[in-house]
């Protein structure tokens, strides 16, 4: 573990140089704790796959000090409690327009399409972090038979709730915009909302699981969206 500056207002805590579960269980439960015993002077907390950006007002606390407090509560947090996770079942269409990518996916993985879509809906995903975009998810446990290749050539459009894969990774596209991504579904969840007091509908430590609806189920959820209904709530331990 390593603690260093980030410019003269941030510093990141780096827990290890891969993608992991464990690692991520780590920099979640350090951000928890920071949230339910703040320390004065942090103004936010960002975490990411393997480190969290621990912003400061050095007016207020030094970064040296800063960084001795942040040691010491790394040590403090250091068992994840995942009882504080949120589990979600998020409604997916896989078919039609929102299946971007699931022939050629399918294809280039030896499956069938409704074997590619049984695997996918069949995992429990973890998000690891937000970024790249506003509420932008990304999202560990995909299953290894679909590791897949981004696209050689982006994009330049691709919807809001679109679900993708890249690599090893599975995530879901937060905003319209370009991306390289792999998209096999389209959820109709609302992910970024800047009205929203939480304007990111996911956050860093949730799981998701993924339900395969048909277009008319999907078509009847755009419309519940777009009168406000969050469509989905949090949901016991599965």
């Amino acid at each position: 573990m390593k603690i260093k500056p980030a410019g003269d207002q941030a510093v990141t805590v780096e827990f290890a140089d891969v993608i992991d579960e464990t690692v991520s269980a780590r920099v979640i439960a350090l951000d928890r704790d920071l949230k339910a015993d703040p320390v004065a002077g942090i103004t936010e907390t960002v975490p990411t796959y393997r480190s969290l950006l621990v912003f400061f007002d050095p007016a207020i606390l030094p970064g040296r000090a800063l960084m001795a407090t942040l040691r010491d509560r790394v040590d403090a947090s250091a068992e994840p409690d995942e009882t504080q996770a949120r589990h979600f079942t998020i409604p997916v269409c896989y078919q039609g327009i929102d299946a971007l990518d699931l022939a050629e996916l399918s294809a280039a993985r030896g499956l069938s399409q409704q074997e590619v879509i049984a695997l996918h809906t069949g995992a429990t995903y973890r998000v690891f972090m937000i970024g790249f975009a506003p509420g932008f998810t990304y999202l560990g446990g995909l299953p290894e038979a679909l590791h897949t290749p981004r696209l050689t050539e982006p994009r330049q459009k691709v919807p809001a709730g679109a679900v993708g894969i890249g690599g090893a990774q599975a995530a879901i596209n937060s905003v319209a915009g370009p991306s390289g991504w792999r998209y096999i579904g389209r959820t109709p969840v609302k992910l970024f909302d800047p009205e929203r007091s939480d304007p990111a509908f996911f956050r860093a430590g949730d799981f998701i699981r993924f339900r395969a609806v048909s277009p008319d189920a999907v078509a009847a959820l755009d419309r519940r969206v777009a009168a406000g209904d969050p469509i989905v709530e949090c949901e016991q331990p599965w």
